[in-house]
């Protein structure tokens, strides 16, 4: 606070100041309070007036930089010194390693998919398309040029939801030069969740949906020659336009083939089409040449057989409609955030988030965006089999049944212990529970999550309204298609129903007014009368509804033409803010999600799927990783203890169990797998050993440190003479502490120490100098 009262706002420089305290070094003042934007871009630009040199280097939380690929960096600077062209180089790329691809097969497939983009993509956008941007980190920025030009990221909220994007707009506009190199690597941690993925893969489509509407797109496009631009529309924004044109014109494939059919239009006067099913079957087998540049860039780097048993594994793990389940991913937000706008920076937290995902949490993320559209292409297909006289129906439609099957069933096929009963079986009873909730917030509540999810709806201009219009005229379509339709059509004046058709509907609006009635006053009931009385208005409901449906065959083809009619009055009502539609809409989710737990409830009592799911999707890593976030929870609960403390009883419970469950997986899929999986399971795997020791009972003995004797005094205490890096090897401490872990005499007054060789697990031996030569 100044002296007028006011609040003053400083950014301070500190450090350790070797005792434990902290020491600052100088501040900043600054004009107001520095928090305007999104804090990652903010905290970029502001921190550039703290860092020294010339040059600097954006790492991200999730990164991590090896040391032998730091004694690189020195040759890496000199890239700036060079001229490729006309234009001085101010961003240098570098590759990235990702180092979370045996997690998961969800984990192997985004770093396949970091491969294709980050190596092979970038590559070819560098030279010769000359197109390469900046696409986040680790690239290396000349600090000196971005400082004076707006900085290394923009950070409006909305329009710069992806930051690191304009860093490239900006750098090509003001006329920089982008080089990409790949002689240095950094590491990277991927998204290894099917939620994670999807918040990421989210906020990628919504920032390619700003972008397309902002300044700088438009600014960089006026400039851009045409094949420049061309290359940018590929490298870019047109990726995330290609994915809306083909779910569009799967969509717009299935509603067509399906009226054409219900109208009977399948012909040319009286001679019906000829579909050319193998055809289509071949041409989308030609698909499989996208596969031809990861190929050779593993053969190149694995070995061909490698590379071969990669992409097997990835197609018979699912891959596949993992990245078809995506595409629907950034169209469903890319159109989302143009239409609607509402884009929001989502933090996807890059854990090892490898558990179990209840049920209705997966319903409450894909349904809008992916389950619904899967289940309406489901059933036009069904309905254009129906009504098709052409033939060759397999041929014709394999690959919109494979999108179909892809945006239903990826969620729950990639999730782990889909298929084991007792999660099935609790999964549903918590479904049930959210759908009748009625407070609580979007996670408890159906209620709550179907205002949330729709309330974008009547918020739009009339322009976008325009689009879901169109689809409620589908709709409409549809439904006078299939009345006009000999769909189970019976004949009734000579055989008379033995239970009045008339009857039997007057009951069952009366048991729905029931049922309403009941959902008003079940506060106010006991609980055993509650239950009761709503088993009975349930079994009443379903056997009005099958008589209905038994006593006059015209009600099934009546009652898909009500639904697709009141999908249509829905969707009108949606619009422009109808609450009546609600109701309508808690019974298409009740049917949809059935249609999904149905098929799981089925495989769960076979058991066989359970096996063979935990197979496929974790035979690269130890069975433990289903488990390893438990492990890392009480490893953290340990770690905050400090030892201090006795061990807690309940941790310690826990961490038997999670023992008995890990063994137990590893019997299993012992039992299932060849003798090649038992040797991978018995092999040694840093990572997870490192984890164990975790987790491994508290030792009574106590811990003594000793200094060894050729150590040297820095900051105050004392510090052994060798480090090791991310390879293991031995490196001495005066080059990885600094300048100011050496002795006023110089390099030439230490002290010299006897010649060392470390054990190693292979053949491969290190050992060390006897003393550092002179600077």
């Amino acid at each position: 606070v100044n002296r007028t009262g006011e609040m003053g706002f400083y950014s301070c420089l500190v450090k350790s100041d070797g005792n434990g305290g902290i020491q600052e070094i100088y501040r900043v003042r600054l004009p107001g309070n520095p928090i305007l934007g999104e804090g990652k871009p903010e905290n970029q630009n502001h921190a550039m007036i703290f860092s020294r040199g010339e040059f600097v280097q954006t790492i991200d939380m999730n990164q991590e930089g090896y040391f032998e690929e730091a004694l690189k960096m020195r040759n890496a600077l000199q890239e700036f010194a060079k001229r490729d062209g006309p234009m001085p180089t101010t961003i240098l790329g570098l590759r990235e390693h990702i180092f979370t691809g045996s997690v998961s097969s969800l984990a192997n497939y985004m770093a396949l998919q970091e491969t294709s983009f980050v190596t092979l993509g970038q590559r070819v956008l560098t030279k010769p398309l000359c197109i390469r941007l900046h696409y986040g980190h680790p690239d290396v920025f000349d600090k000196l040029f971005f400082i004076t030009r707006g900085g290394i990221s923009k950070s409006s909220k909305g329009i710069n939801l992806s930051e690191d994007i304009f860093a490239g707009y900006n750098n090509a506009i003001r006329g920089g030069q982008v080089a990409f190199k790949e002689y240095l690597q950094v590491g990277k941690g991927r998204d290894v969740g099917m939620s994670q993925i999807y918040q990421f893969e989210a906020k990628l489509s919504q920032g390619a949906g700003e972008q397309s509407l902002s300044r700088d797109v438009y600014r960089l496009c006026q400039r851009l020659d045409f094949s420049r631009l061309l290359s940018y529309y590929f490298g870019g924004i047109g990726h995330y336009f290609s994915n809306v044109l083909t779910v569009i014109t799967i969509y717009v494939v299935v509603y067509l083939m399906a009226i054409l059919a219900l109208y009977d239009l399948e012909k040319i006067g009286d001679r019906l089409i000829t579909p050319m099913g193998t055809i289509q079957m071949l041409l989308g087998g030609l698909g499989l040449l996208h596969t031809i540049p990861l190929f050779s860039t593993l053969g190149v780097e694995r070995g061909w057989w490698a590379s071969l048993q990669e992409l097997i594994q990835v197609f018979a793990t699912g891959g596949p409609l993992h990245f078809m389940f995506h595409i629907q991913t950034k169209a469903n937000y890319m159109t989302q955030t143009i239409l609607v706008g509402g884009a929001k920076y989502r933090p996807t937290g890059r854990g090892f988030v490898t558990q179990h995902t209840p049920m209705d949490e997966l319903y409450r993320f894909f349904a809008s965006s992916h389950l619904y559209l899967g289940v309406e292409m489901g059933a036009g297909l069904i309905i254009m089999g129906i009504y098709s006289e052409a033939k060759q129906y397999f041929g014709r439609t394999w690959s919109l049944w494979l999108a179909s099957l892809s945006f239903i069933a990826s969620p729950f096929w990639f999730n782990p212990l889909t298929f084991d009963w007792n999660m099935v079986t609790s999964d549903y009873l918590k479904w049930i529970s959210w759908m009748r909730g009625k407070a609580g917030g979007a996670s408890r509540s159906w209620s709550m999550w179907w205002s949330e999810e729709t309330s974008f709806y009547s918020k739009m201009p009339l322009t976008s309204k325009g689009w879901f219009i169109i689809k409620a005229v589908l709709y409409l379509t549809v439904a006078e298609g299939i009345a006009r339709s000999d769909l189970a059509r019976a004949d009734n004046t000579l055989n008379k129903p033995l239970v009045g058709v008339s009857f039997v509907v007057g009951s069952i609006v009366i048991f729905f007014v029931l049922w309403y009635l009941l959902s008003m006053v079940e506060h106010l009931m006991p609980y055993p009368v509650r239950r009761t009385i709503g088993i009975l208005i349930g079994i009443g409901l379903m056997v009005s509804i099958s008589t209905v449906f038994i006593e006059d065959s015209n009600f099934i083809r009546y009652g898909l033409a009500a639904y697709y009619g009141i999908g249509a009055m829905c969707q009108v009502g949606l619009l422009f803010g109808s609450k009546f539609v609600k109701n309508f809409y808690f019974i298409h989710d009740l049917v949809c999600g059935h249609i999904i737990f149905i098929p799981l409830l089925v495989l769960a009592i076979l058991q066989i799927p359970h096996h063979i799911q935990t197979w496929l999707l974790y035979h690269n890593a130890l069975s433990s990783d289903v488990v390893v976030s438990n492990i890392l929870r009480y490893a953290r609960k340990s770690q905050e203890s400090g030892g201090t403390t006795a061990p807690n009883e309940d941790l310690v419970e826990q961490i038997s169990e999670l023992r008995k469950l890990v063994q137990k997986q590893e019997q299993m899929i012992e039992k299932l797998g060849s003798g090649n999986v038992s040797a991978t399971l018995g092999k040694q795997n840093p990572s997870t050993d490192a984890i164990a020791s975790l987790i491994k009972a508290p030792s009574q003995d106590k811990m003594n440190i000793e200094t060894q004797p050729g150590a040297y005094n820095v900051m105050g205490g004392k510090m052994g003479t060798k480090t090791m890096s991310a390879s293991n090897l031995d490196v001495w401490g005066e080059m990885a502490l600094g300048d100011s872990a050496v002795p006023q005499g110089g390099y030439q007054s230490m002290q010299t120490y006897q010649t060392t060789t470390v054990p190693r697990t292979s053949d491969f031996e290190f050992s060390s100098p006897s003393a550092m030569p002179p600077r």
